[in-house]
């Protein structure tokens, strides 16, 4: 499996079967990311809940690519509205995939879509049945996350404000069963912006990564 990392909480996953996901796809109106909507070329979009710097370009990644979108139910439906592919889910659930599975795991955090509400964020586990990605979502620190299924990466926010800062991202990374740990969600806007490596230099192992935009990581 491939990672990379395009700024705010989106995130690009290239399977063992060379599968293209991507997560969370703000991509316009983010002055971080590198991506480029003519040229992206993905199989599924993921999306941890449905504010609009996490549902962002959804829309015409998926009317470009015929792609599919996996979302929390009630975002499902109304994307779907839009002539679009979706497949709903739930807390908890678990969704067999042509690349390997998906799961949905609690996050503590709203989740709005165009002004109405869209039912509970999540936190969301992806694996292509050798490795397995955590992206956290939005959310605030919560002791269940010690129940989260290991994964060989966790991208956690760090920005404050809206979900942990740094401090409290420190010790979700104490309970979080997971080998590496990249900061996200931060510095896209003023309110949240932070040092990462303030955030990996806390950690109390040498787990932590601060990527460069775009940068591809293999686990």
């Amino acid at each position: 499996m491939k990672i990379s990392w395009h700024g705010h909480s989106c995130v690009r996953i290239n399977t063992i079967s060379n599968y293209k996901i991507i997560i969370d796809p703000f991509i316009s109106g983010n002055n971080f990311s590198d991506l480029d909507l003519k040229t992206l070329k993905v199989d599924t979009i993921i999306l941890t809940h449905a504010h609009k710097d996490h549902v962002g370009d959804t829309i015409e990644i998926a009317k470009r690519n015929n792609a599919n979108v996996i979302a929390m139910v009630e975002l499902a439906d109304e994307l779907a509205t839009h002539g679009i592919s979706t497949h709903g889910m739930n807390i908890g659930g678990s969704y067999k995939t042509a690349f390997g599975s998906v799961k949905f795991v609690p996050a503590i955090h709203s989740s709005t879509y165009e002004g109405k509400p869209m039912g509970l964020a999540a936190g969301v586990l992806i694996s292509d049945d050798i490795s397995t990605v955590y992206h956290c979502g939005d959310t605030a620190l919560f002791s269940d996350m010690s129940l989260v299924p290991h994964s060989n990466v966790c991208f956690i926010p760090i920005g404050d404000n809206f979900t942990m800062g740094i401090d409290d991202a420190v010790k979700a990374a104490t309970i979080i069963d997971s080998d590496l740990f990249i900061p996200i969600h931060y510095d896209t806007f003023p309110v949240i912006e932070q040092n990462p490596y303030e955030f990996t230099n806390k950690l109390p192992q040498v787990n932590g990564l601060v990527p460069d935009i775009g940068e591809e990581i293999e686990v």
